[in-house]
């Protein structure tokens, strides 16, 4: 459809037909409002800040009583992975010996500062503030920059997008040369489009590979513990007592996050106050003259004393701050301020007690460097941590499965992954899903790395590298942010990148050193992410592109429904279609072979926008293919990366949502055809009865073909690679994209069709 093919048919109250007939001269109520019948020429508006929908304003409204709640819950989600990081850091970073008791204070000041730096000042502080609508993640990044610039790589862009409540824009102040600029640019180059999609990706398949890494880091160092209660458990029964672990937990994962997570965030919470109280313990009892890492010249002498070992010891620092990621992607289940109330009030305090303790524990005690946490904690309060530990652990690789299977769900939502099913396990939470297919992939990675590695060593040099990758492209995407939509001061922005981007560099450096050492096992499993990713979403497109080029014109429609050989069936006919801009050509090839077509027949094509949710009531666009006794509709459904997908927020099955749509769409183009719209300079003739009987017989027409039944059209085209194209195209097409297309699931499976209503029709296209 072109930009003008469509109009949208807006939540607006429905008016029956019969109300309409009682009184049609003195009733108001049924008239629309211009404001929202009105169409748009181009969505080339420029914007500005991008003001937060009800949904999002009603949570940064909300009671402190409920902020407490959510922060509360927040604890058993959100920080398992940045919680459970005492455990293995000192170990990490200092390897097997402590050269100088100096070094303490140096590695203790390293971790205090970023954790103040990166976690606190720039995630609670400022990333957090870049949510999308409330929702947040490598994707909410993205999908701003998308609405704000023109960048996506299909021609699918729709005037009547930016009605929807979550994606209006605001117009732009005269000042912001600077931004427009930097948005002209981006619109303007091709390559940037391309490499804002491959950063995305790239963030995406990280997080991914922090999934399979969290599981084995975390579990492997708790139970890696028992060795202080006994000398038999040697390393071959921690790995396997670890893979039992593992296999349990993701075994659980059907039951949902919200099962999961909220029924274990008594024990984080217990858990932050245990190692807050043994901090506080060893500080008074061993060292308190650790508190003088305060002082950052610490970290000076401890890079002037240690040189390249300093710098090489940044990979264990950088454990510190795992899972900080996790502050951002989880947003959307809670809200800002409660995420920035637990981290502020418990987390970050609780940490800082940890690390400090530990610190004071290891100035005393330097040999016992390789097992720090364990060795800290009080006799008697040995087995009550022990058990803590494993619980915490478990919970922290909860967390970053549920952030996987939802980087998921928006990467599929985007074209950007394989057809895979999308379970949604929490009525309460709508971003809140289970992936089969993605879990067992999990555990099956989880498990390998935890029986081929063994050790925490390797596996946290491999987690170092995606923690810090993850970091450094969102602060990248930030600074996009910074300049082009929230117009701040240049000086701050340049003393962003001068402070936390340069720190997040440096760490990148260091942790890039250890890539032999395991640091390859991210980038290897990112590398296999993308190749999927790039596969399905460069042959998406092309698909795209070439329904785009073949699309069928309305005459052409016209001529073919005119056709008297054309037999008209009982019943309503959906055709589905990812071509959102025009009539796709399989529907010609299904004319040729099968002449017939139902009473009304509605072109269906789902769209995907760059916002987190779509409001149900703004959820579709209809548009008449003329001539209306034809009974031909084309209909647009959008969605966000984090709607459902199968059935209507209401339960209601989608064609009777769809219906009731595009009955009200008739009832407003109705209205627009006789001009039956609030005009205060010009008092308009209400239409006469007969006019009112035949809007209520067009009606009819599409209420009497549902009754008859509903048809689901599927177009499912397969793809080949056209005459005389070269290898890398024929690979790409006939091989890598076919056998994730044939062994992974069909479309009708991810719309929920029911077999009985299904029928598909096939068509190759040569690409």
């Amino acid at each position: 459809m072109s930009q003008n093919d469509v109009h949208e048919a807006p939540g607006t109250e429905e008016v029956p037909v019969d109300s309409l007939e009682t009184d049609p001269k003195s009733s108001t109520d049924w008239k629309p409002s211009i404001q929202k019948l009105r169409r748009y020429d181009s969505l080339d508006i420029e914007s500005g800040k991008f003001p937060r929908d009800h949904t999002h304003a009603a949570k940064q409204a909300m009671g402190w009583a409920t902020v407490l709640h959510l922060a509360f819950q927040s604890i058993g989600i959100v920080y398992g992975d940045i919680g459970t990081s005492p455990l293995y850091v000192f170990k990490t970073t200092f390897g097997k010996e402590i050269r100088d008791p100096d070094d303490v204070f140096g590695v203790l000041s390293l971790i205090l500062y970023t954790l103040t730096l990166i976690p606190l000042v720039k995630y609670v502080f400022i990333v957090l503030q870049a949510n999308d609508n409330g929702d947040g993640g490598t994707f909410a990044l993205y999908s701003l920059i998308c609405r704000y610039a023109k960048v996506g790589l299909l021609p699918s862009q729709q005037a009547e997008d930016q009605d929807v409540s979550n994606y209006q824009l605001e117009p732009s102040s005269n000042r912001l040369r600077r931004a427009s600029c930097l948005k002209s640019k981006l619109e303007g180059s091709r390559p940037a489009k391309f490499f804002l999609l491959f950063a995305t990706m790239l963030g995406t398949s990280m997080v991914i590979g922090d999934g399979v890494l969290t599981p084995s880091m975390s579990v492997l160092s708790a139970v890696g513990g028992i060795t202080e209660a006994t000398s038999k458990m040697n390393q071959d029964m921690i790995v396997w007592i670890s893979v039992a672990i593992l296999v349990f937990l993701f075994m659980f994962q059907r039951l949902g996050t919200d099962k999961v997570g909220y029924t274990f965030a008594p024990i984080i919470l217990i858990w932050f106050l245990l190692n807050s109280g043994i901090g506080v313990y060893n500080f008074i009892k061993y060292d308190p003259s650790v508190i003088k890492s305060i002082n950052p010249g610490y970290i000076v002498d401890y890079f002037r004393r240690n040189k390249k070992e300093a710098w090489i010891s940044l990979g264990g620092v950088v454990l510190a701050i795992t899972g900080t990621e996790a502050l951002f992607a989880d947003v959307g289940h809670f809200s800002v301020r409660s995420i920035q109330f637990s981290m502020s009030a418990i987390t970050y305090p609780a940490l800082v007690l940890a690390y400090t303790g530990q610190a004071s524990f290891l100035r005393k005690h330097p040999e016992h460097v390789s097992d720090t946490f364990y060795k800290s904690i009080p006799g008697p309060l040995y087995w009550p941590m022990f058990v803590v530990a494993v619980m915490a652990s478990i919970i922290a690789s909860q967390a970053m499965i549920s952030g996987t299977f939802s980087i998921i769900q928006q990467s599929l939502s985007l074209g950007c992954f394989p057809r895979v099913k999308i379970m949604h396990t929490s009525t309460k939470y709508e971003g809140q899903v289970y992936i089969p297919e993605i879990n067992y992939l999990l555990m099956i990675a989880t498990v390998a790395v935890t029986i081929g590695f063994r050790t925490t060593d390797k596996i946290g040099n491999a987690y170092g590298i995606a923690v810090v990758f993850v970091m450094t492209l969102t602060s990248s995407f930030l600074v996009l942010i910074m300049i082009m939509i929230w117009k701040t001061n240049i000086l701050l922005v340049i003393a962003y990148i001068l402070t936390i981007g340069v720190v997040e560099l440096v760490y990148l450096s260091s942790v890039l050193y250890k890539f032999d050492q395991g640091g390859y096992l991210p980038l290897a499993f990112a590398g296999f992410l993308m190749a999927i990713m790039y596969v399905w979403n460069n042959v998406y497109r092309r698909k795209y592109y070439y329904e785009l080029d073949h699309k069928i014109s309305p005459e052409k429609v016209q001529e073919i429904t005119a056709d008297k050989n054309l037999c008209r069936v009982p019943g309503l006919a959906l055709f589905y279609s990812e071509l959102v801009q025009g009539i796709p050509p399989i529907f010609k090839h299904y004319i040729s072979n099968v002449p017939a077509l139902h009473s009304v027949l509605v072109f269906v094509s789902i769209k995907s926008l760059p916002i987190s949710k779509i409001p149900q009531d703004e959820r579709f666009l209809f548009r008449r293919v003329e001539p209306k006794d034809m009974n031909v509709f084309r209909c647009v459904v959008r969605y966000g990366y984090n709607d459902v997908r199968t059935t209507a927020d209401s339960g209601e099955p989608f064609e009777r949502t769809l219906v009731e749509r595009l009955i009200e769409f008739m009832r407003e183009e109705f209205m627009i055809s006789h001009n039956v719209v609030e005009n205060k300079d010009a008092d308009k003739e209400m239409p006469v009865d007969g006019q009112l009987d035949e809007l209520g017989r067009d009606v009819e027409v599409i209420e009497g073909a549902l009754r008859a039944g509903v048809v689901h059209l599927i177009g499912e085209s397969d793809v080949t690679a056209g005459k005389g194209a070269g290898l890398w195209k024929r690979l790409l097409i006939d091989y890598a994209y076919n056998f994730l297309k044939r062994n992974l699931r069909q479309s009708d499976k991810v719309l929920d069709i029911p077999r009985g209503q299904l029928l598909k029709v096939g068509m190759t296209y040569e690409l």
